[in-house]
């Protein structure tokens, strides 16, 4: 049966640290698992209301792959204000382990308890403590995170669906999942515990709801609590380890590599986390066994992890690091709990940013088991039932097993060949493992050895037989594409495009592959069909048919039945898209006809018919389809809800409730559907809801699934709108938009509306819209294509309302910027009272039209309208940088605001870098040290201001003669204020230019010693492009190495001439970061070549080059000091 808590009948427990929470529940009966739903109270670092101005795509590099915010909130207003909050926490727990869930914080595993040692095998926090490090900003480290269809997902930080279920053979089951906006896609997760058994068992189902294929990663990332005897153990077939991309590879476990950037090359075995001194990721490569985990040698336990490596190939070790990269963000990310380290199991992906396709209409399963072991000391081979070690060392061998349930009598056998070298019968269970040694003789080699675990009937349970080393050369790194006109095929054009798109590249697009391929051959069926892809989920619908139809006609030709009907499926859409029912009928029926994309066509089809009103014809193609493989939550809807219509309730009613106990429990068109058979049959017969807990549950199912209108809501209204059941999609959203108790949201507003205008009603349609442009826009952000139609309705019907544009353009700013434009100004021009409106217009006319002018104004606009709106300060400096406006007229507008300002990090941070600019070090210091910066993963800039400033204020006093005070400035340049959120490197404090300034201190002081040091400090360092390489050149020359400083610098002028010849905008491997503009990076690199010249005694070119740099970016502060000296 379904249990659905509601808070009101919870208990409450409060969390200190520490505390054990063994009597939050009734002990489990034996024989049986439970589950149930509490309240907890954990301290919690608040975080600030959700950012309400939409964030749109403007390159940023997330993990390796795009990392777009929108249609989601921003949450990067984190405060240090802690206080004690209640959170909904599910509990699921049997007699050997016991699990928390957080649904109102992703879903993430919050803790998980060996209960035979009292053993927290996942990382146990006792604050909620969120970092900038999500997709979307704030998320907690701890426990288990689910990362589908990105890495460190966008709803990370947000509620998530959650069901439990108990079954017959006393297993108890929570499940939760989410839609998510970006794709549209679902997913769900089910944590199973069964009685006798310590294996948690955690299904994973994909449900790709939508018509487009999708590329997409499934990783749990696991946190376990780290120390120097904590070790992480692949697959024994691992031999080779990759980074990020797989940019790079190195040996496993004993590294002789340099990889990503720390130095193994002496060998080091890197499988323990006391090898890392900096943050760095391992990730498994070709791993041939179904398990990996980790192992706490001092507690003597770990964490097993059980799949299929051909569907989850996927095992990652990632660290912070023992250093103090790793101490500062301990401090970040806890208060007490500790230093911790990532298990990552990844479905079908084996690498971060690594994307498998998931096509329309597709359903993926996995089915996993994780399990705490204790006794091993080591992992050599692991499956659902045991676990064991093997290990040789001189002539005698050590063995241990852990089984996941209780054996009585288990065999253990030990063989070298034909001879039993060790045999005993022996009890084992999740708390009573077993190990010994064994006198093995020198003779034996471990490749010899065989190790056995059998039960008392003599089936084998657990067998291990090491294997010898391959030894096999490192792989080739992966590399960037070529540019497309040097790439020779057009077959290789469009792979290439197709891995872009795959993996998210956020450096390059697909669309110039893709695009030279046409141009090479205008009819390439695979570029047009791709390019058409794209198009569609773009809502370019016509130029989406043009290429499908081109394609198409090749594909046909010699009237010729095509093999692979992906393209006939694609252009089906973009006809019916186009209004062309017939064609598209057309399309689809021919696509049918390859079982590849029958269910897919066929539900197109079911969904034309049904809006044509012929039921029966839907009914037998969304039928034939759901037989044809088509299993997805939209399908089951269907069905149920056509044959409902036809006047077989209870069979549509019995295949919805079907679909819940075997497909998706968290189905919120499936609960819907119960609740209208038993509406509209007067209560269903007491014999079925007592045969069934699904018609039992359903109401309340559905009232907690509905219960917030983005996505489960639109989503449900929208696939009825889209089979034309105008009368469902109404019933469903009336009560939520204008019943007594409705909080109504934009979207739902203008929805329910439109559906309205379909059934006719003219005049309720007119009134609702008038209702939808009511509602406050904050946090509304349309992201479902069938709303274009919708708003371009309501433009037309009510054309005084400026929120359908306003919400338009949102929906299309990241898909078709210019039409988003032309509906901002729309929406200007019918309410100019709207701070967001002027705001997105600021946005787009740099962007796309780069009219800087413009944009500038209409920011300004913005803010006049809504001043305490600190992130429109922010977006307005950055205008303001790229136009060329002075810093100090910068400066001035964001001091006289700086109220406002202050309370975003961006914007004081601007307000920050200004003012050491224009010579206010002073003042910028004191803001540098009141004030704590939340800094994102990956960013650290705020700390390069803290030594600007500082030197400034050195340089100062060093001019004045005032050499004590200004040797104090230079060496506060080396701190790490803990309020600016980042930490020395592991290398330690300093940097080139820094260490040249105190070399120059202290000579002048007269401490020779020191300042030599100082110098040489600064020449061991690396060059690399950036202006560090032209304070290690001084370093040289003054120590007396003139030919190493003349070939830094010169290496330096060469480096800035050559990329400003290929200027990309980022680098192809980018892991965080922002697209910096094609200006504002030209402008760093004439500076950089400047200073190679300038260093090369070149000073005519120098000052050409600072002069170029300056007119680029006016608000380049070190080519202008380097101009006015």
């Amino acid at each position: 049966m379904a249990m659905w808590g509601r808070s009101g009948s919870m208990s409450v427990v409060h969390l200190a640290a520490g505390a054990v929470l063994a009597g939050l529940m009734a002990a489990p009966v034996l024989g049986q698992a439970v589950a149930r739903e509490v309240t907890i109270v954990i301290p919690t670092y608040e975080v600030g209301p959700p950012e309400p101005n939409p964030i749109f795509y403007a390159g940023r590099a997330y993990q390796g792959a795009k990392g777009p915010v929108y249609p989601y909130p921003l949450l990067d207003k984190l405060t240090d204000v802690k206080r004690d909050r209640a959170y909904r926490i599910i509990y699921l727990e049997n007699e050997y382990v016991r699990v928390g869930v957080l649904p109102e914080i992703g879903g993430r595993i919050f803790e998980a308890v060996d209960k035979t040692n009292g053993f927290d095998f996942i990382y146990r926090q006792h604050v909620i403590k969120p970092a900038l490090i999500g997709m979307t900003g704030a998320w907690i480290s701890g426990g288990i995170e689910w990362n589908i269809p990105h890495h460190h997902r966008a709803a990370a930080f947000m509620p998530v669906d959650t069901a439990i279920e108990s079954a017959p053979d006393g297993s108890a089951t929570v499940w939760i999942g989410e839609i998510e906006l970006r794709h549209r896609m679902k997913w769900i997760i089910g944590l199973t515990l069964r009685p006798g058994s310590s294996a948690l068992e955690v299904t994973t189902r994909i449900f790709n709801r939508t018509p487009f294929a999708h590329s997409m990663l499934a990783f749990a990332n696991v946190a376990v609590h780290a120390n120097e005897d904590y070790q992480v153990f692949f697959s024994p077939s691992t031999e080779i380890a990759t980074f990020h991309g797989k940019n790079q590879f190195s040996r496993w476990p004993v590294s002789t590599e340099i990889f990503n950037g720390q130095d193994y090359t002496k060998g080091v075995d890197v499988s323990w986390y006391k090898s890392h001194v900096r943050p760095t990721s391992f990730f498994a490569f070709d791993t041939e066994e179904d398990f990996f985990g980790g192992y706490d040698h001092g507690r003597e336990a770990g964490v097993v992890f059980v799949g299929d490596h051909h569907v989850v190939p996927g095992q990652k070790l990632w660290t912070w690091g023992t250093g103090s990269e790793g101490r500062t963000w301990e401090r970040i990310l806890t208060d007490q709990d500790g230093p911790y380290l990532e298990l990552m199991i990844g479905a079908w992906s084996d690498n971060q940013p690594d994307y498998s396709w998931i096509k329309p209409g597709e359903t993926r399963e996995t089915v996993q088991y994780w399990y705490p072991v204790r006794g091993l000391g080591g992992l050599k081979n692991a499956n659902r039932e045991a676990a064991c070690e093997l290990r040789l060392e001189a002539g005698r061998a050590r063995i241990a097993f852990h089984a996941t349930s209780e054996r009585k009598k288990a065999r253990g056998v030990l063989r070298a060949g034909d001879e039993v070298l060790f045999e005993d019968v022996f009890d084992i269970g999740p708390g009573s493992p077993f190990e010994t040694t064994v006198e093995t003789g020198p003779g034996v080699r471990e490749e010899a050895l065989e190790l056995v675990l059998a039960d008392a009937g003599g089936v084998e349970i657990l067998i291990y037989a090491p294997r010898p080393r391959k030894d096999r050369p490192l792989p080739k790194p992966v590399t960037p594409p070529a540019p497309p006109k040097d790439i020779p095929t057009a077959e290789e054009l469009y792979l290439a495009g197709q891995r872009l798109e795959q993996f998210h590249n956020a450096a390059l697009e697909p669309y110039p592959y893709y695009e030279e391929a046409l141009r090479r051959d205008p009819s390439d069926v695979r570029a047009n069909t791709a390019l058409a892809l794209l198009f569609l989920k773009r809502g370019l619908d016509r130029e989406a048919g043009e290429r499908l139809e081109t394609a198409v006609a090749r594909l046909t030709a010699n009237y010729t039945r095509p093999k692979d009907c992906e393209t006939l499926y694609y252009l089906g859409l973009a006809r019916r898209r186009l209004g062309k029912i017939s064609a598209a009928e057309d399309a689809f029926r021919r696509a049918a006809w390859d079982p590849a994309w029958r269910g897919v066509s066929l539900y197109q089809l079911a969904e034309m018919a049904s809006a044509a009103g012929a039921f029966e014809t839907a009914l037998d193609q969304v039928e034939r389809a759901f037989d044809a493989g088509l299993r997805t939550p939209k399908t089951t809807v269907l069905i149920s809800a056509l044959l409902r219509r036809l006047g077989r309730g209870a069979r549509g009613a019995s295949f919805a409730a079907r679909s819940l106990r075997r497909f998706d429990p968290l189905g919120a068109g499936a609960a819907h559907e119960l609740v209208l058979f038993m509406a509209g049959s007067g209560g269903a017969p007491a014999s079925i809801v007592d045969a069934s807990p699904s018609f039992r549950e359903a109401p309340e199912r559905e009232d907690r699934l509905l219960a917030r209108p983005v996505p489960n809501l639109l989503e449900l209204a929208l696939d009825y709108a889209n089979a034309g059941l105008w009368k469902e999609a109404a019933d469903l959203l009336r009560p939520r938009v204008d019943g007594k108790d409705a909080v109504p949201h934009p979207l739902a507003a203008y929805l329910f509306a439109y559906v309205q205008e379909r059934m006719g009603w003219t005049a309720a349609a007119r009134e609702s819209l008038r209702q939808a442009a009511a509602l406050s826009p904050d946090l509304a952000f349309p992201y479902a294509l069938e709303f274009v139609d919708i708003f371009e309705w309501a433009i037309r019907e009510s054309p005084a309302d400026a929120r359908a544009p306003l919400y338009l353009g949102n929906l299309l700013f990241d898909l078709q910027p210019e039409r988003a434009l032309t509906a901002w100004e729309k929406a200007r021009e019918i309410d100019p009272s709207l701070a967001l409106v002027h705001r997105n217009l600021g946005l787009a006319y740099a962007r796309i039209k780069n009219d800087l002018p413009t944009a500038v104004a209409s920011l300004e606009k913005a803010i006049a309208l809504s001043p305490a709106d600190a992130r429109l300060h922010y977006e307005l400096d950055v205008l303001y940088e790229a136009a060329g406006t002075e810093a100090a007229v910068r400066l001035a507008r964001l001091e006289k605001s700086h109220k406002a300002v202050s309370t975003n990090d961006n914007a004081l941070a601007r307000e920050v870098g200004l003012l050491v600019g224009v010579g206010r070090a002073s003042r910028a210091l004191e803001i540098l040290r009141s004030h704590h910066f939340h800094v994102w993963e990956g960013g650290g800039g705020l700390h390069g201001l803290w030594v600007e400033a500082n030197l400034a204020i050195g340089r100062d006093r060093l001019a004045k003669g005032d050499l004590r005070r200004a040797l104090e400035a230079f060496l506060r340049a080396l701190e790490y204020p803990a309020n600016l959120d980042v930490g020395p490197p592991s290398s330690g404090p300093g940097s080139p230019k820094i260490f040249v300034y105190l070399g120059e201190a202290y000579a002048a002081l007269g401490q020779a010693g020191r300042a030599r040091s100082c110098r040489e400090k600064a020449a061991a360092f690396g060059a690399g492009l950036s202006e560090q390489a032209y304070y290690r050149g001084l370093a040289l020359k003054v120590l007396g190495r003139p030919d190493e400083a003349r070939s830094v610098f010169a290496g330096l002028a060469e480096k800035a001439r050559e990329a400003l010849a290929v200027a990309p905008v980022m680098d192809f491997f980018e892991k965080f970061g922002e697209r910096q503009s094609a200006l504002g990076r030209q402008a760093n690199l004439h500076f950089l070549a400047g200073l190679g010249l300038l260093g090369s005694s070149q000073t005519a070119e120098a000052r050409a080059e600072f002069q170029r740099a300056v007119s680029m970016d006016p608000g380049h502060r070190e080519a202008r000091r380097f101009l006015e000296k």
